[in-house]
């Protein structure tokens, strides 16, 4: 007898099997490629600020607009440094130092044991900026001012705060170091470490 080839039929089995796999194959690829496209969308990050120049604040300078934080007064206090004349140390040049409503609302919660940083930050050398929001945190003010104007040296030890100061860009950060001033994220600064 002759041996006749067999041929497989269109409704076989075995060849759907492929035709589905093919399939698959194809809808997985357009998957990868559209979560591709879509993770590869415009972000929009906000105006980057006219002052800076780069990573250079262009509207720092002499003299030098200092925002000070409840606890670099009670750090200069300990280590017996007058603010005025150490941050003048620090930076070379004429400091303003400015006290927001908040830090004194901190200042006097904080009570007769820290009357003494109370009374510094009441001396005329200091420019008291009054504040428009509600409540007294003055971590949340200090941060919201030097966001809207980067005019300003945030003054301060507390760790959190200075984290997220860091984190918007050119705005230096003055803070106590072995009994002196020092300065951090300042281009021109010939006292920092």
């Amino acid at each position: 007898y002759a041996v006749v080839k067999k041929v497989l039929s269109l409704k076989d089995s075995r060849i759907k099997k492929g035709r589905d796999m093919k399939k698959k194959k194809k809808q997985k690829l357009k998957k990868k490629i559209e979560s591709a496209n879509v993770n590869m969308g415009v972000k929009k990050l906000p105006q980057a600020s006219s002052a800076m120049f780069f990573q250079y604040n262009t509207q720092l300078g002499p003299p030098y607009h200092v925002l000070v934080d409840t606890n670099f007064i009670n750090f200069s206090i300990k280590t017996k440094i007058d603010i005025v004349q150490g941050m003048m140390d620090c930076l070379y040049a004429k400091c303003i130092p400015y006290i927001t409503d908040c830090v004194m609302g901190e200042l006097e919660k904080l009570g007769s044991k820290y009357r003494v940083a109370l009374r510094i930050a009441k001396d005329d050398r200091f420019v008291r900026l009054p504040c428009l929001h509600k409540g007294i945190y003055a971590d949340d003010c200090l941060v919201q001012r030097v966001t809207q104007h980067k005019c300003y040296i945030v003054a301060t030890c507390d760790k959190d705060l200075r984290r997220r100061v860091r984190k918007i860009p050119g705005v230096p950060i003055m803070f106590v170091l072995r009994r002196q001033f020092s300065i951090e994220r300042m281009p021109d600064a010939y006292g920092a470490p």
